[in-house]
């Protein structure tokens, strides 16, 4: 017997669309299980780093050790806002460290950085009280493609097209992206703006914004009564994978999120926000109706990490000079394999993250279509489309881009980075 096609709400229906995140995320899955020859450029999934690899075990060692911690963990629900101990020692160390005002009350633990932007967003922006409709400005796109489809309503998102530079000319291939400041006060005020919005590192480009660009940025949602949501899964204070000079920023109007993920414990889901007690306490109220707690492991594993301050000397000691020397060891690889072509090619500078974002000028194909050969070659990337939303006009540029993770083996980034070149030379003018 057929089954009838559910009859979804207008919410399901939102959630179950041509969703970016969603079909990424299927594709990975799917390459892992079923095809495990598959050259995975396409993630954000950490590296396996031997050194923090020997860390989490001796910290689960330990937890195994003390039987009353592990079944605490395991047997105990925490409250929806976290774990009190968490919270506090979180607190604690951000204000010993950087002088912040910051108490228990301003930490919210949610079920990973992708929940709490979910519930962000949305307890921020969209249909308000008096009839009006907020947003959330994007001032520098393309941006994180997670973001894309987590408003509850159409029309959540406004993007500005950043200024293109050459820092270190154009003969380099290497560009930067950099916020075009008057777009963004345009933006401001001719939209409802409820909250700016940026990554830093960004994911997809490894692009950090300069310390001037946070500050210009605070004094500019200070100015509307707004807030500055700062995105650091992969930034400062940690995990800290940066690869330039840059500052960790806090303020009266700052909604600051971080993560364990990109320390390499993505399994724990565990994200931590940090603003203003009556945001925190409100993201606790939604995070207990959606999903009762949190998950303990991640709060338990970091927590002497946390209280002593070793958190912050991982990025420093261990992850920023891994995945340093994977970046720059992959972008030999890609010059070598783009060169050898006579390919026109640029990459953005390397500054974060675990990602190169390519552009290709001369691509006859959007990336959408150029992702799909790559899969049939057992390559998998990310298509740049799909971070450039929120944009009201159309740009080539969104056309021509692709983000490859180097977090894979050498020699797994080195062949597929030769197929990219080589199929980017059957489909370039």
């Amino acid at each position: 017997m057929t089954q009838r096609q559910p009859e979804f709400s207008v919410f399901g229906q939102k959630l179950t669309g041509d969703i970016g995140i969603y079909g990424l995320m299927e594709d990975l899955g799917r390459a892992m299980t079923t095809h495990p020859d598959m050259l995975m450029l396409g993630g954000g999934n950490p590296a396996a780093v031997p050194a923090m690899q020997q860390i989490f075990r001796e910290r689960m060692e330990e937890l195994l050790a003390d039987g009353s911690s592990f079944d605490r963990m395991l047997g105990n629900y925490d409250p929806p806002q976290g774990n009190p101990r968490f919270q506090q020692s979180m607190a604690d160390m951000l204000s010993r460290t950087y002088g912040w005002d910051v108490a228990a009350e301003n930490i919210a633990i949610m079920a990973g950085g992708q929940s709490a932007f979910f519930f962000l967003f949305n307890l921020l922006a969209g249909p308000q009280s008096d009839g009006s409709h907020k947003k959330i400005l994007l001032p520098l796109c393309p941006e994180y493609i997670g973001y894309c489809d987590q408003g509850l309503t159409e029309d959540m998102f406004v993007a500005c097209r950043p200024h293109i530079t050459w820092p270190k000319g154009e003969a380099s291939r290497e560009f930067k992206y950099t916020i075009d400041f008057e777009a963004v006060e345009t933006a401001l005020q001719q939209h409802n703006v409820a909250a700016i919005a940026v990554s830093r590192p960004t994911n997809p480009t490894g692009n950090v914004i300069t310390d001037d660009e946070v500050r210009r940025l605070a004094a500019l949602v200070e100015q509307h009564g707004i807030y500055l949501i700062l995105d650091n899964a992969y930034g400062v204070p940690f995990p800290g994978v940066v690869f330039t000079d840059a500052s960790p920023f806090y303020g009266p109007n700052t909604i600051l999120t971080l993560s364990l993920s990109k320390l390499g414990l993505p399994g724990t889901r565990t994200g931590i926000v940090v603003g203003d007690a009556h945001v925190m306490y409100a993201l606790g109220q939604m995070n207990g109706i959606a999903g009762l707690a949190n998950n303990n492991i991640g709060q338990q594993m970091s927590l002497p990490w946390i209280e002593d301050g070793r958190i912050l000397q991982f990025g420093e000691q261990i992850l920023r000079p891994y995945y340093q020397e994977r970046s720059n060891e992959a972008l030999g690889f890609l010059r070598d394999a783009f060169d050898s072509r006579n390919l026109n090619w640029a990459v953005h500078a390397s500054e974060g993250a675990f990602f190169h974002w390519l552009w290709l000028p001369e691509l006859t194909i959007p990336t959408r279509k150029f992702y799909e050969r790559l899969k049939q070659r057992n390559v998998l990337v990310v298509p740049g489309e799909y971070f450039f939303f929120g944009m009201q006009s159309d740009w080539p540029h969104s056309q021509q881009c692709l983000r490859l993770s180097f977090a894979q083996p050498a020699d797994k980034v080195k062949q597929a980075l030769d197929i990219i070149a080589d199929e980017a030379l059957q489909n370039s003018r």
